[in-house]
């Protein structure tokens, strides 16, 4: 009887033990995630893009590389590359890309750090912006809360060289550059903007722009409502 009660104890001991071996390997599995995410994630808002939130968005939508290159007018090799972090895209082509799949180019702009709550939809901390980057060093950088859908304030900066292919989107836009010069394409007509000067027109009207100057631009572009 002693010994089949110490055989008894022995037994649950061995099953303790390994139970908490599994717990001890998932916690570690568990935390080791979490590491791997807090240090992608740190990465990806340090470049202003998330690639990975195009491919999410094309599979859940059903498409394959092939086909969002096919309505997109880009090549599937460029697309793959934005999707795993080796190329940022053009705004001509986040634009044609957010279209396709249903969203605007707001969807993809990094997330901020966390907020205080008592400021969530009403207060954007100068270092706590939404932004993203794109080919050349151009860098958007979203003023308004991301859950305003009536107006956009965007923050832009060029350097020297960077600017857009054409493009369209609904809604109406103004611009005021604040440092440099722009030169920019609306419908056919051609403007170049200096410091203080500001630009109003439909966004559904061909538009592109560039930084032609030998110093960075700076413009702060208002959209309503929120379709960029």
């Amino acid at each position: 009887m002693g010994i089949e009660k110490q055989g008894l104890k022995y037994w649950k001991e061995s099953i303790r033990r390994a139970k908490m071996r599994l717990l001890d390997a998932w916690l570690y599995k568990m935390t080791t995630k979490k590491s791997n995410k807090k240090d992608q994630a740190a990465s990806d808002l340090e470049n202003g893009f998330y690639g990975d939130r195009v491919r999410l968005l094309r599979k859940t939508k059903g498409k394959t590389l092939t086909q969002l290159a096919n309505e997109t007018n880009l090549s599937s090799g460029y697309i793959s590359q934005i999707e795993r972090g080796l190329a940022f895209p053009s705004v001509a082509a986040l634009v044609s890309i957010a279209k396709v799949l249903g969203v605007n180019a707001q969807h993809f702009f990094a997330d901020a750090p966390e907020v205080d709550e008592t400021e969530i939809d009403y207060v954007v901390r100068s270092d706590k912006r939404l932004e993203i980057k794109y080919e050349n060093g151009v860098l958007d950088q979203l003023l308004t809360p991301k859950s305003n859908k009536n107006l956009q304030l965007i923050r832009c900066k060029f350097p020297p060289g960077g600017g857009s292919d054409t493009y369209t989107h609904k809604g109406h836009e103004v611009l005021l550059v604040e440092q440099g010069s722009m030169e920019f394409w609306v419908d056919g007509r051609h403007f170049v903007l200096n410091a203080g000067d500001t630009l109003s027109f439909e966004s559904n009207k061909p538009h592109r722009y560039i930084n032609n100057g030998d110093s960075v631009a700076i413009v702060y572009w208002f959209i309503t409502p929120a379709s960029f």
